[in-house]
């Protein structure tokens, strides 16, 4: 097996576990519904940057970070997706908290669909007319469910922008993962702490929910941080294509848990939305099969260069 294939297929598997994991997230989050979101996040962050840091000493990147934070076109791009990230995940924790599992699932859904208009507006990607009829029939979805089901409806579209762009940026910025997410986490830090000593006058919002909340704040800095390094080493890996269609997995079992352990009701807007993506995804996946295996032919058929 050649480097490169060695490489896509660690690719496939760090992004196959970070939305495995991103799938049954919502548990933790459940576990710990009475903390203000704002807080889970705040603690999120702080612990994020301590166990990252064992991680970046473990490693010995420190001289990376250091070169990463020298160069400002890269501290710009990062103050970018941490501010991203940052509202990505606010948004996430909110929706989960407040009984919006389904929405959440219906914005990661739509992320793959994001990062082809992406692709087309930034990249000047062109799209067959099967791939721009899925697009439509995307939309007209949406549009559905803005008209039935509007009042959550803000919520799937902040996390589709948030995180389809977070994971744009991230895959061009010239930083590696550990690096990258760590510098952004620095970044969020100080606003994060400042606000917790604020909102506890001091370090008591800790233990302010009780034992088992406070091991899980404590315990917020791994989950956070695996899954988003698993996805940036497998966004360096991996074709944006690949990693997109990686994405059905965390929405899927998202779904699952918000209709049968959550008991959220899906509503006849929901389902003809849900059913409208569903049906646009599986127009991309088997255009993407077709195409690529055109170009593979078209590739098998080309003359030998002379020598």
């Amino acid at each position: 097996m050649s480097p490169d294939q060695n490489n896509r297929r660690a690719g496939l598997v760090f992004g196959l576990v970070a939305y495995l994991f991103w799938g049954v997230l919502p548990l933790y989050f459940k576990l710990l519904a009475m903390v203000p979101p704002i807080e889970i996040v705040a603690n999120r962050i702080v612990w994020s940057l301590l166990f990252l840091a064992i991680l970046v000493a473990l490693w010995r990147r420190w001289g990376t970070i250091r070169a990463a934070f020298a160069s400002g076109r890269v501290v710009l791009i990062l103050m970018l997706t941490a501010a991203l990230i940052a509202t990505n995940w606010l948004v996430y924790v909110w929706a989960v908290v407040n009984r919006h599992v389904l929405e959440t699932s219906l914005g990661y859904y739509l992320n793959p669909l994001f990062n082809v208009l992406l692709g087309v507006i930034l990249l000047k990607e062109r799209l067959s007319r099967a791939q721009t009829g899925a697009v439509l029939l995307a939309a007209s979805g949406v549009a559905v469910l803005a008209w039935g089901a509007a009042a959550g409806l803000w919520i799937s579209l902040s996390l589709a922008f948030s995180f389809g762009l977070y994971g744009f940026v991230r895959k061009i910025a010239p930083v590696e993962a550990l690096e990258g997410l760590w510098i952004e986490t620095a970044l969020l830090a100080p606003p994060s702490l400042f606000y917790l000593l604020w909102a506890h006058q001091g370090f008591g919002g800790l233990t302010a929910y009780g034992t088992t909340a406070t091991f899980l704040l404590l315990l917020g800095g791994a989950i956070t941080a695996v899954p988003l390094l698993l996805f940036n080493a497998a966004a360096k890996r991996l074709p944006y294509s690949t990693l997109g269609f990686l994405q059905y997995i965390a929405p899927s079992l998202q779904f699952l848990l918000a209709v049968t352990l959550f008991g959220e009701p899906l509503t006849p807007a929901h389902a003809l939305c849900f059913g409208a993506i569903w049906t646009a995804l599986a127009i991309f996946a088997i255009e993407g099969v077709r195409i690529g295996r055109a170009q593979a032919k078209a590739a098998a058929e080309m003359p030998e260069p002379c020598p």
